[in-house]
């Protein structure tokens, strides 16, 4: 049930004002995207807004030892920032400089994350309108030790009073900020959304697959960052339980080299029969083909909101088996097997055999999901429309 807070998605683009509304879309590496989700919301959601008539600049990690000259890309203003490498505060300061340098000159400063909620009292303090994405409970992933937590908890609460609007990508952190924060700024729900991919002819899809020695529909996949909450370790402990009565391999895509003791315990599963691990793909068009030809999309994912990389997965019609949560079952609903534990998988790839009648059912519906419910245009829309109603000198016709 649509969240009485959520902005009414919209299916064509409201035309462009006069005068462009300017935002500032902070929090992320910047684009083009190569790193993860808010990369890949960032790019898309920035080009979007440009097609629609909106200036958008998107501030950057730039070169340690100066600040690189902004750049065009596809109509996106981009503004690379230096970054000192100061350890864990390296990200904390390097928001705080983005926040200085987008206190003027736009019309909405678009925080993705809230760890430097402190400090979005500055463009507030210019008269800018602040919006600050939530990205899911942070606070509660397990990477964390009880200090940054704790900073964290501390951040969401100063979001909700410094914030002109909070921004979920699932009515379920929508719900849950509503909840704690009763008397905090305005909640809108706006989810992700995903571009549903050419169907690629079956000797190209092969082609394509040939880099890995993969075949269509022949290997169960994996696409995700290397973290406790993401539910990795638990995946290849059930494929291993039962490597020897599943006929295909699991391959495992991205950075699993890290030197920290959760990849370590990872690595572990180098050697088992049957696991792959081929490091990140940052290629879009390797990525869609590696989706395409998998049997069944893996995603662990438990404490974010709704997941990008889990959209893509169903844009390419994915047959999801997913953990057993509310961010998973609200944008996947009824259209997926889902487990809790490790043990629990291991039961379904065991009879994983058995599956194809469901697996077909699901691959048309979650696709058709996507569709219907997060579309790139529908959630342009929305964000278009949210402009309209918090910066109102901007108003078409004002």
């Amino acid at each position: 049930m649509r969240s009485p807070n959520a902005l009414q998605m919209q299916t064509c683009l409201p035309k462009p004002t006069s005068t462009p509304y300017r935002i500032a879309i902070l929090g992320s590496r910047g684009i083009p995207a190569r790193y993860g989700g808010f990369e890949t919301f960032a790019e898309q959601l920035a080009l979007g807004l440009v097609q629609a008539g909106v200036e958008v600049t998107v501030f950057a990690e730039g070169d340690s030892s100066a600040d690189s000259a902004a750049f065009d890309y596809q109509g996106v203003r981009v503004e690379p920032v230096r970054t000192h490498r100061l350890g864990p505060a390296t990200t904390l300061v390097y928001d705080v400089v983005c926040l200085w340098r987008a206190r003027r000159g736009f019309d909405v400063v678009y925080m993705l994350g809230y760890g430097a909620a402190f400090a979005c009292w500055i463009p507030r303090c210019w008269g800018g309108v602040v919006w600050i994405n939530m990205d899911g409970l942070e606070w509660a992933r397990s990477k964390w030790r009880p200090v940054a937590r704790g900073y964290l908890r501390a951040m969401e609460a100063c979001m909700a009073r410094v914030a002109t609007r909070v921004l979920a990508d699932a009515q379920a952190i929508q719900r849950y900020y509503q909840q704690h924060y009763p008397k905090g700024a305005p909640s809108t729900f706006i989810p992700y959304g995903a571009h549903v991919p050419a169907v690629n002819a079956p000797d190209d899809l092969s082609a394509q697959l040939q880099a890995w020695q993969l075949i269509p529909d022949g290997y169960l996949l994996i696409v995700a960052r290397m973290e406790p909450e993401n539910h990795i370790l638990e995946m290849l402990q059930a494929y291993s339980a039962v490597a020897a009565s599943v006929s295909m391999p699991l391959i495992v895509v991205g950075e699993y080299r890290a030197d920290n003791a959760y990849c370590a315990r990872l690595r572990d599963f180098t050697h088992q029969e049957g696991i792959r691990f081929i490091g990140p793909v940052y290629d879009a068009a390797a990525l869609t083909a590696l989706r395409r030809g998998a049997w069944a999309y893996l995603h662990g994912h438990s404490v974010g909101g709704t997941n990008p990389s889990l959209l893509e997965a169903m844009a390419c019609a994915n047959f999801v088996i997913a953990h057993d949560n509310p961010f998973n079952r609200e944008v996947l609903g009824e259209h997926a097997l889902y487990f809790s534990t490790s043990s629990d998988l291991s039961t379904l790839l065991q009879g994983f055999s058995s599956l194809n009648h469901t697996r077909s059912r699901h691959q048309q519906a979650v696709c058709n999901r996507v569709q219907t419910a997060y579309s790139w245009s529908s959630v342009i829309g929305a964000y278009l429309a949210l402009m309209a109603q918090d910066v109102p000198h901007r108003k078409e016709g004002a």
